[in-house]
């Protein structure tokens, strides 16, 4: 293993909290491997950028020779987190967990070590438990303790419903570290709270309280709401290298350097050395984004993959030409309602998955967003262009041939 101080300094990167950071020197002054825990609930299918960055530390206490333990909330996804939520989350099947789960290792590999990675999923002991076992888990903490959660607060506040179900989401995660006598848990901000509740319990059963390291929660595009395939400001994992590219250059100057800091290993002097270039006007803020965009596209992908990807974003935006592969929609297999002769916008931007609603198809269009064959739209409404296909474009980076069908004028 590193020296102590080196270990700390690649811990604490990018870390908002260690409770307790002494705690932790002591744990790692001992040169034996520890027991670093992360609990995940799969409620989806895909990953965005926005789950690596837990993720990627916990990859990082693996290079450090310590043991990565995977939780799998087979009970808890179940019920749902309550964190950072001001309603209750549909509880979801067993069988929808484990089908989401295998698809999260299968992309959380791209990261992690799956040969050095323990995977537990947490029915293991909740499904053996008893009605009598769960009272005296609940015996553990009380009402009171539980509303302190902001979340909570804010709903009893706000007159939304608690459900018990949620109130009990704390225990189970922090008997989670019980179960697998975590020296260490990984988590969001959000998690904090859950996480402490983990340090009560195993004191309770007479272990050391496990170390909580918390991490940032992620900025999506838009570098107001954190990153979340519900918002429609992610990066996923598994997307095409020339979409994540683009997506990573909407992104402000003044994010991108929290991307590099916890999305790549780049390290951190180099980074600082970088923002203090593009605030001399020596390096160009765009030129910067770009080298960041490859450095994640080459981890996700490859190298040539980003080097294509990047060739393609300056054909697309440095150029304005269109890419020379988009997905080709027949206009016949579209709903369109406008009279013969007329395109319906609207229904030509959702049918052809441009636009995920009629409103962000609208708000498009009376933006300047649109355009056909590099000419912009301007109205709901259209003349039926005589060309045999088209290409649509929503936005900078949405593009789709349109076949029509129609006879190429002569």
């Amino acid at each position: 293993m590193l020296p102590l101080d080196q270990q700390l300094g690649i811990i604490k990167r990018g870390a908002t909290a260690i409770i307790e950071e002494r705690d932790l020197i002591e744990k790692l002054k001992r040169g034996t491997p520890l027991r670093v825990k992360l609990g995940v609930d799969p409620t989806g299918a895909d990953l965005h950028l926005g789950f690596s960055v837990v993720l990627r530390k916990l990859r990082q206490f693996q290079d450090l020779g310590h043991h990565a333990v995977l939780i799998i909330g087979s009970y808890t996804a179940q019920l749902g987190d309550p964190s950072g939520r001001n309603a209750a989350r549909p509880m979801l099947s067993e069988d929808q967990v484990m089908a989401f789960a295998a698809h999260y290792l299968d992309q959380a590999a791209v990261i992690l070590d799956r040969s050095r990675l323990e995977v537990r999923p947490n029915g293991e002991w909740f499904s053996k438990m008893s009605f009598m076992d769960v009272i005296r888990l609940l015996a553990k903490t009380t009402v009171a303790r539980t509303l302190e959660r902001e979340d909570f607060s804010t709903r009893a506040a706000g007159g939304t419903p608690i459900y018990l179900h949620e109130m009990v989401y704390p225990l189970m995660q922090g008997y989670d570290s019980v179960a697998v006598n975590a020296d260490i848990e990984l988590g969001g901000t959000d998690q904090t709270f859950n996480l402490m509740v983990g340090r009560d319990l195993q004191r309770e059963a007479g272990q050391e309280p496990q170390v909580c390291i918390t991490m940032p929660i992620l900025e999506g595009l838009d570098g107001v709401r954190k990153m979340s395939k519900s918002f429609g400001n992610y990066v996923g994992f598994a997307e095409p290298p020339a979409e994540m590219f683009g997506k990573l250059m909407s992104i402000s100057d003044d994010l991108m350097w929290k991307y590099y800091e916890l999305l790549t290993d780049l390290p951190l002097e180099e980074i600082a050395a970088l923002r203090r270039g593009v605030a001399a006007g020596s390096h160009h803020p765009m030129r910067v984004k770009k080298d960041l965009a490859k450095r994640i596209i080459s981890f996700y992908h490859s190298p040539a993959a980003a080097a294509e990807a990047e060739t393609a974003f300056e054909r697309v935006f440095s150029n304005r030409e269109a890419p020379e592969e988009m997905p080709a929609v027949a206009l016949a297999s579209l709903p369109m309602k406008a009279a013969e002769g007329e395109l319906d916008v609207i229904a030509l931007l959702t049918g052809a998955k441009l636009a995920p609603s009629a409103s962000e198809a609208r708000r498009l269009v009376q933006q300047g967003g649109v355009s056909i064959d590099d000419v912009k739209v301007t109205a709901l409404r259209i003349r039926m262009p005589a060309v045999s296909s088209f290409v649509l474009r929503a936005g900078k980076r949405r593009f789709a041939r349109i076949v029509t069908g129609n006879r190429e004028p002569s």
